[in-house]
């Protein structure tokens, strides 16, 4: 319909982004919106076609594409991150692969009727399931730790590794079919142990430049994107098909050196990748022949998506972790669970192209064999996989924990009280050194920016219920809760109201509640802290009851949050005072004054004592800003439940 190119390339970046904008807005998997996205503009109603429009271009564009991809898969491959999991997790990304493999290859051939050479191409790729697609189901489901863990790793590990197995098998194949010798076959491996030597040695030349201050700042972004594709190229023109492998050891080198500009290597990643992904994704599916939806529905098809899901999936789980601590209720689970990503179907196209160009006809039918077990597993696991959680009993359901954004003495003190409910608790600040309040307290905390993607590859955020941004930058504080809003809901998302303006708003321009009643900002909350308020916890019983308690506050404490009889928690916001009942906690804001006053309480009472030591009142005033006294009528530590 369109004739010019340039309105074509501005559509599918347009498109592409919008898609993964409303994914996040209504909570849907991305993959799909992109899909239909693509499917409406392309094959449905014709309004561009990337493929024709693009011409000789096209094919670089999408392996250029791959490369990036793929070297963003393997840029998260820290061994130091899974050293620490038990046989489950190595047992999968191995045997469990293997039997994937095969299981997969034999359905491609016997069911879809595929050649051996494409059946074992495709049946490597598709032991993929990517952390693009399993990364927001996981934070969605609220799993608990372990099946999230080997969930969430199996698809960071296995990822960069599918395209490479897919290679080899094609290589072999060949190989098997005389298509190619045994020379040949041996210069193939030659060349590859040359691309992992040569992704090798880029990065850590690379790397030394970066950490030696050889390299910009400005420049980091750009000069790394420039030696990832010199990388892939270089390996390629050697050896057809050996630049995958190139950029995949390239980012596992980089991924391991502990860098410390890895955070902006990270920044490019996500950038360039983004875009990238939701580009080349809408282009992809735009470029299908009309003729591929409706072979979707071919017989042969449906039963090999559904053999895929029913049988090649759980098989290989059950197989893999035959003696290991996993129970029956996670192994089903984890066998269900295996959504097909923007990674299997792009790299799939690339092997469509160049199974055509060695000869296999058959290859016509990887794009709709990708697209239809890409479409149906996204849909029926992210769709079920809640649900299912739920039925098996593991979901975390009834925490309340509590994530903290910012490193302030107030956020440290504040942690260390929900620490002490026995609810999970976590200190998150993008500065080491804000956070040492939180390491003086033996609190777990985390160097790094909530906003980014890499935190969910770094950290479990399943635990947490709620998010408290409490930074001293309120438009960061803002974008916090803007961001997790479609994955939390806005009641579970707090922020210290704006230092500047009116302050009695409830929410935020972004949907956060304001923390606290009354609202106040985090500058004058580290004023009193520094003032010497303390957060204190004052027991509800039946004796002393929730309306004395409000009336005998003075003017200067601030309401935190409800300590329930049951454990969970509940926080104060200016205009939902939640009602507290015998048997709940007040955790509140305190001003010197009443820690005074309890002393004074102390004193009268110490065993009748007409005189005491000076050690002794010291004492007394020790415990009393540490929380740490006896129990005494509507007055309990943290720690009492």
């Amino acid at each position: 319909m369109f004739d010019s190119l340039l309105f074509e390339l501005m559509l599918v970046v347009l498109i592409g982004i919008l898609s993964q904008w409303t994914a996040w807005k209504f909570r849907m998997p991305a993959i799909v919106v992109m899909s239909v996205a693509g499917l409406l503009v392309g094959p449905i109603f014709g309004l561009i076609n990337p493929k024709e429009s693009m011409g000789d271009l096209f094919g670089p564009i999408i392996t250029f594409a791959v490369a990036i991809i793929l070297f963003e898969g393997s840029l998260n491959l820290d061994f130091k991150e899974i050293k620490g999991f038990s046989k489950p997790i190595a047992r999968i990304v191995t045997v469990g692969a293997f039997i994937a493999w095969i299981a997969g290859a034999l359905a491609a051939h016997y069911l879809a009727g595929l050649s051996w050479a494409v059946a074992f191409v495709i049946g490597g790729l598709f032991i993929v399931t990517g952390p693009t697609v399993i990364l927001p189901l996981l934070r969605q489901a609220k799993l608990k730790p372990r099946p999230a863990a080997i969930l969430k790793w199996e698809s960071i590990v296995v990822d960069p590794f599918g395209a490479l197995l897919a290679v080899f098998a094609f290589e072999f194949i060949k190989f098997l079919n005389s298509q190619v010798t045994l020379n040949a076959l041996l210069l193939f491996f030659a060349a590859s142990i040359f691309a992992v030597l040569l992704g090798w040695g880029a990065a850590r030349v690379i790397g030394s430049a970066f950490e030696r201050g050889g390299i910009p700042e400005f420049l980091k972004a750009p000069v790394l994107f420039a030696v990832v594709l010199f990388t892939f190229v270089f390996a390629d023109e050697i050896m057809h098909e050996t630049g995958l492998l190139a950029v995949t050891a390239m980012g596992m080198t980089m991924a391991n050196m502990r860098m410390t500009s890895m955070h902006d290597i990270r920044q490019f990643k996500e950038n360039i990748s983004v875009l990238l992904i939701s580009g080349i994704f809408v282009m992809l599916t735009a470029s299908l022949n009309p003729q591929i939806l409706i072979e979707i529905f071919n017989l042969n098809i449906i039963l090999y998506v559904l053999a895929m899901l029913v049988t090649v999936r759980p098989l290989s789980i059950w197989l893999a972790t035959i003696n290991t601590e996993l129970n029956i209720r996670e192994k089903i689970l984890i066998g269900w669970i295996a959504p097909r990503g923007i990674v299997a179907l792009t790299v799939s196209g690339y092997f469509a192209t160049i199974l055509l160009d060695n000869g296999y006809k058959d290859a016509e039918l990887l794009t709709a064999l990708t697209f239809a077990l890409v479409f149906s597993t996204v849909v029926l696991h992210g769709f079920s996989i809640g649900f299912l959680a739920k039925k098996l009993n593991l979901t975390t359901t009834d925490e309340s924990g509590v994530l903290l954004v910012g490193g302030t003495r107030f956020a440290a003190e504040l942690a260390q009280s929900v620490k002490e409910t026995g609810n999970d608790v976590l200190l998150i600040d993008q500065s080491w050194a804000g956070l040492s309040h939180a390491r003086k307290l033996g609190l777990n905390s985390y160097v790094g920016d909530i906003l980014s993607e890499q935190i969910d590859y770094h950290l479990d955020l399943t635990p947490y219920r709620y998010i408290l941004a409490m930074t001293k930058t309120d438009t960061y504080n803002a974008h916090i809760c803007s961001d997790f809003a479609p994955h939390l809901g806005s009641n579970n998302l707090y922020q210290t109201v704006f230092h500047v303006g009116n302050e009695a708003n409830e929410f935020t321009i972004t949907g956060g509640q304001s923390l606290f009643s009354p609202a106040i900002s985090i500058y004058d909350l580290e004023e009193r802290m520094n003032a010497g308020h303390g957060i204190r916890k004052t027991v509800i019983t039946k004796q002393y009851s929730y309306t004395q308690y409000l009336r005998e506050r003075d003017d200067k404490l601030i309401l935190l949050y409800i300590l329930r009889a049951d454990g969970t928690i509940e926080f104060f916001t200016p205009r939902i005072e939640p009602q507290a009942f015998a048997g709940d906690a007040i955790i509140a804001l305190t001003s010197p004054v009443k820690t005074i006053e309890r002393v004074k309480e102390r004193l009268d009472g110490v065993n009748g004592e007409t005189s005491i030591s000076y050690e002794k009142v010291e004492d007394l005033f020790t415990r009393e800003e540490k929380q740490v006294k006896p129990v005494i009528p509507g007055d309990a530590p943290l720690s009492a439940k």
